[in-house]
């Protein structure tokens, strides 16, 4: 989504009669953000009780000080592209136990502060990066996070009707393939949030008894390489890619090495190697491989 222009969409009046009141159930708040396809705009309760204030464009190269809770079309903007849910300190206990122990610091620091959470529909915190600057620019705020997770549908119904090994994979996969897609300057939030789901797929695997255990460690691991990748780390992929032994590759792991090689060769501009591997691909995977290269151009 192109940066947003407010010039037109803003009004600078504050305005108390007609806005969209938030949602203060965070369940419901995650229910609704699954059926229409959106990210969920969390803050806490005690956030809200002082202005909160937000930069917007009025002319060009002039900012404006709004209060974000008093700007009826600035609601209807945030209304528009999330669901928004204030949450009650109450809370706060319910929600931290859920993720003590298995986030980083600064994920953690990010769940207690009174900034703005962006979050999925499982209530995981997608931007996690510290913002320092003074007032938050609103515009290109939302346009880095409105974003429609219709592509990821099948995968997030798939995880909240089983929580197990396979369904976080899948959803894992799903979130690398959608960091092709975002803004550059979330991608690697994006990426941090496969994270979260892999570190859960590994626990099932290491508390679960599966056949294919080797199979499925070795899948593990290179689809980290492919969260590298994303990255713009081919030379990394490529040193871990040649530390494994050929005959060592299980079957069903056979494509997303090709998918591996053949990328990272691609974003190198090796075509003599590219070449190589070109015809082991799919037809979606070349047409992945070839998007990931146009958007790290």
């Amino acid at each position: 989504m192109k940066k947003l222009q407010l010039v037109c969409i803003l009004t600078l009046i504050v305005n108390f009669c007609h806005s969209q009141e938030w949602m203060t159930s965070f369940d419901a708040a995650k229910r609704l953000a699954y059926v229409q396809d959106k990210l969920v705009f969390m803050l806490w309760e005690e956030a809200t009780l002082d202005p909160y204030h937000v930069a917007v464009e009025y002319e060009k190269g002039v900012d404006a000080i709004v209060n974000l809770f008093e700007n009826e079309e600035l609601n209807k903007l945030i209304w528009k592209y999330f669901v928004p849910v204030v949450v009650n300190e109450s809370e706060y206990p319910r929600l931290f136990n859920e993720i003590k122990g298995k986030r980083s610091q600064n994920y953690i620091d990010k769940f207690n502060d009174d900034t703005i959470k962006i979050m999925d529909i499982n209530g995981n915190i997608i931007n996690t990066d510290i913002v320092y600057d003074e007032y938050l620019d609103i515009a290109k705020f939302i346009s880095y996070y409105a974003l429609n997770t219709s592509v990821l549908k099948g995968e997030l119904a798939g995880y909240r009707e089983v929580k197990n090994f396979y369904s976080a994979f899948r959803l894992t996969s799903k979130y690398i393939d959608f960091a092709i897609l975002v803004n550059k300057a979330i991608k690697n939030e994006i990426i941090n949030l496969s994270i979260i789901y892999l570190e859960e797929a590994e626990r099932y695997l290491i508390d679960g008894t599966y056949d294919n255990l080797i199979a499925l460690q070795q899948k593990m691991d290179l689809i980290k390489l492919k969260q590298d990748l994303i990255l713009s780390n081919p030379k990394k992929v490529l040193r871990n890619l040649k530390r494994i032994d050929e005959s060592e590759i299980q079957e069903e792991n056979q494509s997303l090495v090709n998918f591996l090689y053949f990328t990272s060769y691609l974003l190198l501009k090796d075509e003599t190697n590219a070449r190589e591997w070109r015809a082991k691909l799919s037809a979606v995977d070349l047409k992945k491989a070839n998007l990931i290269f146009k958007n790290n151009l």
